[in-house]
């Protein structure tokens, strides 16, 4: 019944986010970290990939068909989720990388500002469902 009741809400999916800006975090800090590595060839989560994915889950969820959103991240290989990388495209440096350190930090910036978007969003939720626990509703 519980599972039930939170499937219903954006816990799910709110959590599916933080896993993915958790993953893409480790990805962008080694892209800065091997930034003067030769020939090192940046890597990526795609956001589009994934808010695609994570779209078409959602929407099979509403529609009854009810895969499970919580177990996407963590599926055996070959899950749609875990084949999202694909590479930047940037210009090549004298060493061979392709790694621009203002685009990483600012692509590092941006998957912050996600991830930092869903853990408020999931607070609130979680405030909610205190409230209609407890039922302390004030008006």
């Amino acid at each position: 019944m519980i599972d039930q009741l939170l499937g219903s809400t954006t816990l799910p999916a709110l959590e599916e986010s933080l896993r993915f800006t958790e993953a893409r975090h480790e990805v962008l800090a080694g892209n800065i970290a091997n930034w003067s590595t030769p020939d090192y060839e940046v890597r990526d989560l795609s956001v589009t990939e994934f808010q695609q994915r994570l779209k078409e889950a959602i929407e099979l969820q509403q529609s009854y068909q009810r895969p499970s959103i919580r177990g996407l991240s963590r599926s055996k290989r070959g899950d749609p989720l875990r084949e999202v990388r694909q590479s930047l495209k940037t210009i090549r440096y004298h060493d061979g990388s392709n790694v621009g350190l203002e685009q990483q930090v600012t692509e590092l910036v941006k998957n912050q500002l996600m991830h930092n978007t869903a853990i408020t969003l999931l607070q609130n939720q979680f405030r909610m469902l205190q409230t209609a626990i407890s039922g302390n509703i004030s008006v």
